[in-house]
């Protein structure tokens, strides 16, 4: 499936002349006049895209509407379009994660081009958060015991001590980590470290042990 591109510019006769130039590129288009429209059809970023952003639209300015979507966070990236380009708002809105700033007119090859990586970003972020949401979803299949022994290991704490620590022996804190390694589908102490530095649930103290 194409991806899909939002316009956001309170000109009609630009939105509909950038709407058709990306069309014909291949691109599905929604175009949208101010940030409030955008923001009451907020776009399902679940699907790869990026938003046109004009700087200076009525009510709502772009800098304005992208604070806005990063608060609902958002991850579909902006590409910044405008006639007035400023560097102190160039460099404002690229601190804020904006992927490009280009100035109107802007040639359709350096247009598409600004797309494609912005594209190409977002489906990137998109594959991260999943493979992050089916991390999440193996960790909350622990017992709560497991997660325990889980927040241990991965604080680099060796079995005889993780034993200590919980008040059990060694043989059971070896079948909890032998069904630690396997709920989070993992072969070695490395993975499940990884893991736990991925979605921050690493404790804190201890040095990782091999």
């Amino acid at each position: 499936m194409h991806a899909y591109v939002h316009i956001v510019d309170d000109d009609p006769s630009f939105r509909k002349a950038l709407e058709r130039r990306l069309k014909l590129a291949g691109y599905r288009v929604g175009t949208y006049a101010s940030a409030r429209e955008l923001l009451d059809q907020l776009p399902d970023d679940g699907e790869a895209g990026c938003i046109l952003l004009d700087v200076r639209i009525p009510g709502m300015s772009g800098p304005e509407l992208q604070r806005r979507l990063n608060e609902l966070e958002s991850t579909l990236p902006i590409v910044f379009l405008t006639g007035h380009a400023d560097t102190a708002t160039t460099v404002q809105a690229i601190k804020a994660g904006a992927e490009d700033f280009l100035t109107k007119p802007i040639a359709s090859e350096q247009l598409i081009e600004a797309i494609t990586r912005a594209v190409a970003r977002h489906e990137l972020v998109r594959d991260q958060r999943t493979r992050l949401d089916s991390l999440r979803a193996l960790l909350a299949k622990l017992t709560p015991r497991e997660r325990q022994v889980f927040d241990l290991i991965v604080c680099g704490r060796i079995n005889k001590q993780i034993a200590h620590e919980l008040g059990t022996t060694e043989r059971t804190i070896k079948a909890h980590r032998h069904q630690v390694m396997e709920k989070m589908q993992v072969q070695s102490l490395a993975e499940l470290v990884s893991i736990a530095e991925r979605l921050g649930a690493r404790a804190s103290g201890g040095e990782v042990k091999a």
